[in-house]
């Protein structure tokens, strides 16, 4: 039933304001309080996660309505050479409920903080899922060859608050890039995620989720599953062992990598901070490891982060199996996605990043766009010069 106020009444009616935040700098433990049992919290915007990257600065932001914290953000800090100011970064956050506190009452005082701290540019991506695709509708795009960018679909579900967001932070002289078939530096803006509930929030059988991945995958997902692989659990220690096969693959690939020394701090400082959260898998077969990954939960969330694998017993599909193991875990530990990773919003075959996405879609992922990421100048002359810098970086 929908109740409305009677129209001789409406006249009467005066605006709810929003209540005006607070914002101040909290602790470690302050901040994983907040996040404690909170659903769809990123893992980078956990605390700990400063601590994996290096060579950036980090805070921890809290705001206030009255005494009550309502919202927190960790902000990277990356120092500009020479001048003294810093990018402060934002990915996946805040931490806050948009609608109910208010946009500006979010953004006023964090931007009066950046300024006090001489940030020359914020950058931000809230992390609210905009769009969704199925993984179906995505594959049968590509294949069909009439549609250039994935928003031209037509989608399963919308996020009506978060298409509101983007229109008042572009209102409130926020940018972001436009939708393009290629990545920009920092958090994709086009994810794909194996959903692991329903339409309805109901949790799925591992059946109804292997049935959203098309017929080849799905059947050599259930081979290397059932085959003569053991599927092996590592810790921090065995980190030379994923590194062996991640060497391998970053060669054969053509990319150049992370040290060892990068995954053996991100195991050791996230299950230091919530034990479980960051798992490390191993595909062996007689006595040698096939494959690798590693998997990070935050919450009710789930991200395959790294894999890797060897040249040799393709047909045993280790990788794959390593796919079952992590769906099968997330599914056990309540989460409603196993996110894997950035794609192109191209849907044209030809496109080298397309494959991709194929790729991806044949393994039950939904294509979602994110709100993506926006930034804010508050030098603009540094931040025109920073730009410049990572426009020429990228082409080079």
């Amino acid at each position: 039933m929908r109740w409305d106020w009677p129209s001789s009444l409406r006249c009467y009616a005066v605006p709810v304001t929003q209540n005006q935040l607070s914002l101040r700098t909290i602790t470690s433990t302050e901040h994983n309080s907040f996040l404690d049992g909170r659903p769809g919290v990123s893992f980078l915007q956990r605390p700990e996660w400063a601590r994996v990257k290096g060579g950036w600065g980090s805070e921890s932001l809290g705001w206030f309505n009255d005494d009550e914290l309502v919202g927190a953000a960790l902000v990277l800090h990356r120092a500009a050479p020479v001048i003294g100011h810093t990018l402060a970064y934002l990915p996946d956050g805040p931490v806050v409920d948009w609608a109910d506190n208010g946009t500006d009452a979010v953004l006023k005082p964090m931007i009066e903080h950046f300024r006090k701290r001489k940030v020359f540019l914020v950058r931000m991506g809230p992390g609210l899922m905009r769009n969704t695709w199925p993984a179906a509708d995505a594959r049968k795009a590509l294949s069909g060859g009439e549609h250039k960018l994935m928003p031209e679909l037509e989608v399963s579900s919308h996020d009506a608050r978060a298409e509101e967001l983007a229109a008042e932070l572009a209102s409130a002289g926020w940018t972001k890039q436009e939708v393009n078939e290629d990545f920009a530096a920092g958090q994709p803006e086009f994810v794909a995620r194996i959903p692991l509930i329903d339409a309805q929030g109901n949790a799925l059988e591992l059946d109804g989720v292997l049935a959203q991945f098309a017929q080849t995958a799905r059947s050599e997902t259930r081979k290397g599953a059932r085959g003569p692989l053991e599927i092996q659990i590592g810790t921090a220690d065995d980190m030379e062992r994923f590194h062996e096969l991640y060497r391998e693959t970053a060669d054969r690939n053509e990319f150049s990598g992370r040290p060892a020394s990068y995954f053996s701090t991100m195991m050791n400082e996230l299950n230091t901070a919530v034990p479980g959260s960051c798992t490390l898998y191993f595909a062996v077969h007689e006595g040698v490891d096939l494959a690798t990954a590693i998997r990070v939960r935050s919450g009710n969330l789930a991200w395959y982060l790294y894999g890797a694998s060897s040249s040799a017993e393709r047909k045993l599909f280790a990788p794959k199996a390593l796919v079952h193991r992590m769906i099968t875990d997330s599914l056990a530990e309540g989460c409603i996605y196993l996110d894997q990773g950035g794609v192109s919003a191209t849907l044209d075959k030809a496109h080298h990043l397309s494959g991709l996405t194929h790729f991806k879609t044949s393994m039950g992922c939904d294509i979602v766009q994110t709100l993506g990421e926006w930034d804010l100048p508050l030098n603009k002359p540094l931040a025109w010069g920073f730009n410049k810098y990572m426009a020429m970086r990228d082409r080079g």
